[in-house]
């Protein structure tokens, strides 16, 4: 690793160990804590692309990647009050929806890199966010899935209620998905600000 992408490195793992810890704290019914600081990795990610390019980001991705499974792999060995902090479903959700987006954004940022500087990143983050979302919840969460992991009892997510309490009748886990989904796309709007402070700032001194 370059001392180049120092700063993106550290601010990935730094996200990425904070929303390991705020996920377990509920903000509100449908949502945690780590809703709301989970995606700025997608701001990370896609500031390393626009400054330093398709390689030094996923470099970043990988960090957080690897950062992520050990955090899983600490959350399994401590026991809360119904067991482990993380679950196996969890964690294999957690680490499959991580590098699928994060991948997929490096890609379709890279591919719209040359259009208004607005797109690339409103795009890519809306689909990376949106994968990942359908990929965590679902892995983790989905009866359907249930045979990863047995031992775990995950009935409760899928008690059908009314979504995000007044839509149509859906398992609890969708609510949860859909409420996480909606943080994320508003983020993704918000963080188009800091997105052009911190290219503009970072490509002078690049330049």
């Amino acid at each position: 690793m370059t001392r180049t992408y120092l700063p993106g490195i550290l601010a990935m793992a730094a996200i990425v160990v904070a929303s390991n810890i705020l996920v377990q704290f509920l903000f509100g019914q449908w949502l945690t804590w780590g809703a709301f600081t989970y995606p700025l990795a997608f701001l990370v990610t896609d500031v390393m692309n626009r400054v330093y390019g398709v390689a030094a980001a996923r470099r970043v991705v990988f960090v957080g990647f690897l950062v992520g499974v050990a955090c899983s792999l600490i959350g399994t060995q401590i026991m809360g009050e119904f067991g482990p902090l993380v679950t196996l479903r969890i964690a294999l959700g957690s680490g499959i929806a991580f590098l699928t987006a994060q991948l997929l954004d490096v890609a379709v940022f890279d591919r719209m890199r040359g259009g208004a500087w607005w797109k690339a990143p409103i795009v890519s983050t809306i689909i990376g966010s949106s994968v990942d979302t359908a990929l965590f919840f679902t892995i983790a969460f989905s009866a359907t899935l249930s045979f990863v992991e047995p031992a775990n009892d995950v009935s409760w997510a899928g008690e059908v209620l009314p979504l995000l309490g007044q839509g149509p009748a859906a398992p609890l886990w969708v609510s949860l998905a859909v409420a996480d989904w909606l943080v994320k796309l508003s983020l993704a709007l918000l963080a188009l600000i800091p997105f052009r402070l911190l290219t503009r700032r970072l490509l002078a001194h690049v330049a």
